[in-house]
């Protein structure tokens, strides 16, 4: 009997221990993570707590990202869209007549060491209408040579008539899908050299009309107002420059003052309409200059001279194709920049306060 007592109770104690056994078996299946698809994994995060994804996002270097915003004036001075200072040095294209050597152009420009060019376009009011493709392509080139695009219509040059210029800001409205995104790297120059008189008034009111129109369209990059009188009568800046910056709802102005005969004759003119700029808060470059025009001599060092001790941008007129009579103009002798003319290129790239000594990259490009 005591025998059969000891075999049954080693009978239970061995079915007890397997039983036992096999509870905690299933008990480390039901705790072990079951294998989750990344997607599912991304998912989940998103929906619990995401302060560490946050973290880890924000320690991963950004590659590639655009950045916010664009150019900016601050009184006189001109920052990029990192809000650095930035001083403009470079010349003018004529792309708009010479499309086929954009590319050769635009890398020989950019071996000058030129951190800007302002690039000739038109909207078919004269010349052979650019596209959206043709703009998107200008504003490419000048981004791989790391050099800040100013993009101009070049139709209304000398026109009185206000159409001109809403004609020409209505071309730029329907270039936003190229703009948009750019900021950073294009700044509007509505027209050319809109209006060949000289009448302040009628000047300033045309371009805060065509301003608000530009920036109803979502339109924001910085833009770029010429003086009338072919560019030339930059005291309309200095006179009406502020009722201008403040019609705009972004305060986003840059002001130009072609430089020929009439406005960049003397020191005493030179000086008078850029320092009076500066005086009235204003940014200012000289858009375009030479060494001398049909109109007379151009003291050309000393404009030069001029911008590099107040920071203000200046941009020669312009790389090569000149004609009717002012091919004196041209900086280059060739299109790859090759050759420069002696009296002009040479002076502009290569001399004292001149493009080498003097120019510094876009930060953006960093």
């Amino acid at each position: 009997m005591k025998k059969k007592i000891v075999l049954l109770i080693a009978l239970f104690i061995m079915v007890a221990l397997i039983a036992c056994g096999k509870e905690e078996t299933d008990m480390s299946d039901d705790i072990m993570p079951t294998p989750v698809p990344a997607s599912e994994e991304s998912e989940s995060s998103d929906s619990g707590d995401s302060s560490s994804s946050e973290k880890k996002e924000s320690a991963a270097p950004e590659k590639n990202k655009l950045p916010e915003g664009g150019f900016t004036v601050s009184e006189s001075r001109l920052l990029d869209a990192n809000g650095n200072e930035f001083v403009m040095r470079g010349v003018n294209h004529a792309h708009a007549w010479f499309a086929q050597y954009d590319e050769t152009a635009l890398a020989a420009i950019a071996k000058t060491g030129s951190n800007t060019v302002r690039i000739v376009c038109a909207n078919g009011e004269q010349w052979t209408k650019d596209s959206e493709t043709s703009i998107k392509k200008l504003i490419d080139l000048c981004k791989e040579n790391k050099m800040i695009c100013v993009l101009e219509v070049h139709d209304a040059t000398g026109k009185d008539e206000a159409e001109a210029l809403s004609k020409a800001a209505n071309f730029w409205c329907s270039m936003k899908s190229v703009l948009n995104g750019n900021e950073a790297y294009v700044i509007v120059n509505i027209a050319n050299e809109w209006m060949g008189s000289w009448d302040t008034k009628k000047w300033a009111d045309a371009y805060k009309t065509e301003i608000a129109k530009l920036r109803d369209a979502g339109i924001r990059n910085l833009i770029m107002v010429d003086a009338p009188g072919w560019g030339q009568y930059g005291q309309a800046i200095v006179d009406k420059g502020n009722e201008i910056l403040d019609s705009d709802p972004e305060k986003n102005i840059i002001f130009s003052v072609h430089m020929y005969g009439t406005a960049g004759g003397s020191k005493s003119k030179i000086k008078n309409v850029l320092q009076g700029a500066i005086d009235k808060k204003l940014c200012i470059i000289v858009g375009e200059f030479g060494y001398y025009h049909s109109d007379g001599d151009v003291d050309e060092a000393y404009i030069m001279e001029f911008c590099t001790q107040n920071n203000l941008g200046y941009l020669g007129w312009s790389w090569k194709g000149n004609g009717g009579g002012v091919e004196y103009l041209d900086i280059a002798i060739e299109w790859d920049g090759s050759r420069l003319s002696t009296d002009w290129g040479e002076v502009l790239i290569n001399g004292k306060n001149g493009i080498k000594e003097t120019s510094k990259k876009c930060m953006i490009f960093d």
